[in-house]
């Protein structure tokens, strides 16, 4: 999974770097550090720091380090104490440890120290928790490097032979594509179910679009917020399938553990 995940993330990396490189002046140590020790995909952004980004809070900080405890919390303390006939709940909770420490808690500290050094490193995660619609959520909330990177290369050619709708449903399925190569294939099953999970979140985001969605109001507010949650969470053993928790998740849990 691991080498899997890492090799598309290098090869997409070096893509918006080879694309950005000679289009935006910058220091060559910049390049080091947006292909190093940089998890997004914004190029232009990052290495085009003209000007300097408001200095980063002591919250800033704090937020960054108490996920990274978060994450290291439920990794190696809570998802021991979950009882072993209980080994999917053992799982999700690994993965919501794998999540809060990388995602949330040490995307976010490189954010805060490229920002406290003079470059524009936008977080990856921005409290995907407080979004009000679906579309709110996966584009302009959940993994921003991902979105900018699709918009880049897929929607951006295609939104004008497909119209937006369409572009962003292949992005969509895209992205399900990419996510069964790295969650199914190392898992040896569950293949189609990632893939039926972001076609479905296409579905959503047409729905709260259409006239149904603006008239129960599905992009604003509670009902918003309650439809994003249905739509995300309520189907998300479709993208981290049983298999995958089983025969990818708990085995890396236990490699880990036995360090």
């Amino acid at each position: 999974m691991w080498v899997l995940a890492f090799s598309i993330y290098a090869g997409l990396k070096w893509l918006t770097w080879w694309q950005a490189r000679t289009s935006v002046s910058h220091p060559a140590w910049y390049s080091v550090a947006y292909l190093f020790a940089w998890p997004g995909m914004d190029a232009e952004e990052f290495l085009g720091s003209s000007q300097r980004p408001p200095s980063p809070s002591v919250r800033d900080w704090c937020w960054s380090l108490y996920d990274i405890g978060c994450g290291v919390a439920c990794l190696w303390v809570v998802a021991r104490v979950v009882p072993p006939a209980y080994p999917l709940i053992r799982g999700w909770v690994g993965m919501l440890g794998i999540v809060l420490l990388l995602h949330f808690g040490t995307f976010r500290l490189l954010a805060v120290i490229w920002q406290s050094c003079g470059i524009r490193a936008i977080p990856i995660m921005s409290n995907p928790l407080r979004s009000k619609s679906l579309s709110e959520f996966w584009g302009k909330r959940w993994n921003l490097g991902f979105r900018q990177l699709a918009h880049d290369l897929v929607f951006r050619p295609l939104h004008r032979r497909l119209g937006a709708g369409g572009a962003g449903f292949l992005v969509f399925v895209l992205s399900g594509l990419i996510h069964d190569f790295v969650i199914s294939l190392p898992a040896r099953a569950g293949y189609g179910l990632p893939t039926l999970y972001f076609a479905l979140q296409g579905i959503g985001v047409a729905v709260e679009r259409s006239d149904i969605g603006k008239r129960f109001a599905l992009r604003q507010g509670i009902s918003g917020w309650i439809f994003m949650a249905f739509f995300t969470a309520g189907f998300a053993f479709w993208l981290f399938h049983p298999p995958f928790v089983q025969n990818v998740i708990l085995p890396f849990m236990h490699a880990i553990h036995a360090l």
